[in-house]
C-alpha cells in the first residue's frame, strides 16, 4: 500500500471553477461515486445512497464498490469517469487534492461549516490550503484490556502511562515450563496487528515534519519512544515474542487474540466493539485511551485517529449533484448515524456523535469521546501518502529486533528516505 500510493501522476486538469451564486432547484442526472469499501461495509454505504436517491429522484447513484485507493485515484488522474469519491485521509488525500474540487465556495454557499464536525476531523481532510474534502467516518484507536485477567493480577484499572503499560504487561506475562509465552501481557512489537509507527507514535506525541521536510531524526520523543518499546521487547525476548505471535489467530476472525484471551491488553481500533459483540460475547473486557508516554509532552484522554473522506472530482461534468450527495453523506445526521452504526466507525459530524440513535455501547463510548479529546491527532498528510508511516515503520521493525543500528543514525536515515520521497513527488 505504501508504495501504491506513490502510482499517482502528479498531473491534475480540470478548474475550480466557481459554483452558481445560489444553489440550483433542481439536481438531476448521473453520479459515478467510487470507494474501497467492500462486503458488509459496502452494503451499508449503498444503503445510504439509496435513501440519498429518495430525497432527490432524479439523481442516480452509479457506486463502484471495493476500489483502492491507488485505483480511484488512477483512474481520476487518468480522465475517468469519477465525479465522487471515498477515500482514506492518511494513505491519498495528499495524492489527490489536486485532482479534486475546491469545496470550500460550495461550502459557503449553502452554509456548511468547518465547525460542525470534530476538530481534528476538519483540519485533515484539507491539504496545501485546499478544501479537497470533507470527512465521513473515522477509525480512532485506544487500549482493551481483559478484566479478569488484570483483576487476577491485582489490578483494578487499566494503564495511563506506557511504564505503567509495561510493568503490567510483564507481570501478566505467563510462561509454560519450557520458557515459551502463554499469556501475553501486552504484544510490543511494532508490526503486531494494530502497532505501527503512527498508533504508537501519538502516544509520545512524536512529530513527523517541520516546514514540509521530515523531523523525526531531532525529535526527542521518536528517541524516547522507541528505546523504550526496544528495552520492553528485550524484557520478554524478541524471538519468544515472535514464537508467540506467529502462533496467534488471525487478526479478524473469532480467534483474535485478545477475544481469545491470549492477550491481555491490545492497541485496536473502535471496530473491535463489534467484533466483540459478535464473535467473544462473555468476554469481560473495558477500554480506555491508550497510555501516554510519561515527559513526552503527550497528554492522556486522547488516541490516533484516522478517517475516510470524500471529495469531488475537479474534472467532474456534474459538480453540483456531487457535492448534493458529498454534503448528504458528511452533514446529513440521520445520514451519517446510519453510516457509522452500519461501519461501525466513529462518526466525524458532531451532531451525529450526540445522536441518540448512535449505537453507542460504553465500550465505543470511549472512542467517542477520545475523537473530541484536544489531545488525538493523525500523522500529516503530505504527498507521499502512507510512505511517510511506512518508512518508519520499516526501519522501526529493525530496530526492535537490536539489530537495526544505533537510533540516532537510523532516525537520521529516515529522515533522509522521507525527504528524497517527497523531493521526487514535489518535482513531479
Amino acid at each position: 500500500m505504501a508504495v501504491g500510493a506513490l502510482a499517482l501522476s502528479g498531473c491534475a486538469t480540470g478548474t475550480d471553477e466557481p459554483p452558481s451564486a445560489a444553489p440550483p432547484t433542481h439536481l438531476s442526472g448521473t453520479v459515478q461515486l467510487w470507494h474501497h469499501y467492500s462486503g458488509r461495509e459496502a452494503a451499508v454505504v449503498q444503503s445510504v445512497v439509496d435513501d440519498f436517491e429518495k430525497k432527490y429522484p432524479d439523481i442516480s447513484v452509479d457506486v463502484h464498490s471495493a476500489q483502492q485507493d491507488t485505483k480511484i485515484t488512477q483512474v481520476v488522474s487518468s480522465g475517468g469517469d469519477v465525479d465522487a469519491m471515498i477515500t482514506n485521509v492518511n494513505s491519498t488525500l495528499g495524492t489527490a487534492c489536486k485532482t479534486m474540487a475546491d469545496l470550500a465556495p460550495y461550502m459557503k454557499r449553502d452554509g456548511v461549516s468547518l465547525s460542525d464536525f470534530q476538530g481534528i476531523f476538519a483540519k485533515a481532510t484539507a491539504f496545501g490550503g485546499r478544501r479537497c474534502s470533507l470527512p465521513t467516518t473515522s477509525d480512532v484507536y485506544g487500549l482493551y484490556f481483559n478484566k479478569s485477567l488484570l483483576a487476577r493480577a491485582g489490578y483494578t484499572e487499566p494503564p495511563r502511562t506506557l511504564q505503567q503499560l509495561e510493568d503490567m504487561a510483564l507481570k501478566l506475562t505467563t510462561y509454560h515450563k519450557d520458557g515459551s509465552i502463554r499469556t501475553l501481557g501486552f504484544n510490543p512489537l511494532i508490526g503486531f496487528q494494530q502497532n505501527t509507527s503512527a498508533t504508537l507514535g501519538h502516544a509520545a506525541k512524536a512529530g513527523w515534519t517541520k516546514d514540509g521536510d521530515s523531523a523525526v531524526g531531532s525529535s526527542r520523543q521518536w528517541r524516547a519512544l522507541m528505546s523504550w518499546q526496544q528495552k520492553f521487547v528485550r524484557k520478554i525476548g524478541y524471538n519468544k515474542l515472535k514464537t508467540f505471535t506467529a502462533g496467534l489467530g488471525d487478526e479478524w476472525s473469532a480467534d483474535n487474540a485478545f477475544q481469545a484471551g491470549r492477550i491481555a491488553m491490545a492497541l485496536d481500533g473502535e471496530w473491535r466493539v463489534a467484533f466483540i459483540q459478535e464473535q467473544a460475547k462473555h468476554l469481560r473486557y473495558g477500554t480506555a485511551p491508550f497510555p501516554a508516554l510519561a515527559g513526552s509532552g503527550q497528554r492522556y484522554g486522547g488516541g490516533f485517529v484516522s478517517a475516510a473522506d470524500i471529495g469531488v472530482n475537479k474534472r467532474s461534468s456534474h459538480k453540483e449533484a456531487a457535492w448534493a450527495l458529498v454534503k448528504y453523506l458528511t452533514t446529513d445526521t440521520p445520514a451519517a448515524v446510519k453510516l457509522a452504526n452500519g461501519i461501525k466507525n466513529i462518526p466525524t459530524l458532531k451532531s451525529a456523535a450526540t445522536s441518540p440513535a448512535l449505537d453507542a455501547p460504553a465500550p465505543y463510548r470511549t472512542f467517542i469521546d477520545a475523537s473530541k479529546d484536544p489531545a488525538s491527532d493523525t500523522s500529516p498528510v503530505t504527498e507521499i501518502g502512507s510512505t511517510l508511516t511506512a518508512t518508519m515503520d520499516d526501519f522501526w521493525t529493525g530496530y526492535q529486533q537490536g539489530s537495526g543500528g544505533g537510533l540516532a543514525d537510523g532516525l537520521k536515515k529516515v529522515d533522509e528516505d522521507i525527504d528524497n520521497a517527497l523531493g521526487l513527488r514535489r518535482a513531479k
